[in-house]
């Protein structure tokens, strides 16, 4: 079974930026598609990113589209979460996630496989 862990998370100011990294171990996850999604307090857990197995297609959230980007490096076994221009309306718990089934998606619930999440709070 694969475990996920992410890193890269902090504070940071309005403006600034993030690198968050999910390595993965156990077994390779460069046949699956993966994603990003986070959960700010007192709310639902939202999706980011995701990315397929090649690389391509990914898909971004509206409300991160232009400012983060997912990317992978399958000879890593880690996904990426670049994340630029924060707001503190970006401040949450993020997690990644893998997808066993073929395809990519964009809900958390075709996701199996999580990470026990990376703090993300960026101050104003």
């Amino acid at each position: 079974q694969v475990q996920l862990v992410e890193s890269g998370g902090g504070l940071v100011q309005s403006g600034g930026s993030l690198r968050l990294s999910c390595a993965a171990s156990g077994r390779t996850i460069s046949g699956n598609a993966m994603g990003w999604f986070r959960r700010a307090p007192g709310k639902e857990r939202e999706f980011v990113a995701a990315i397929n197995w090649s690389g391509y297609p990914t898909y971004h959230a509206d409300s991160v589209k232009g400012r983060f980007t997912i990317s992978r490096d399958n000879a890593k076994n880690t996904v990426y979460l670049q994340m630029n221009s924060l707001k503190p309306e970006d401040t949450a718990v993020y997690y990644c996630a893998a997808r066993t089934d073929l395809g990519i998606g964009l809900r958390y619930y075709e996701y199996d496989i999580w990470g026990q999440g990376t703090q993300v709070t960026v101050s104003s």
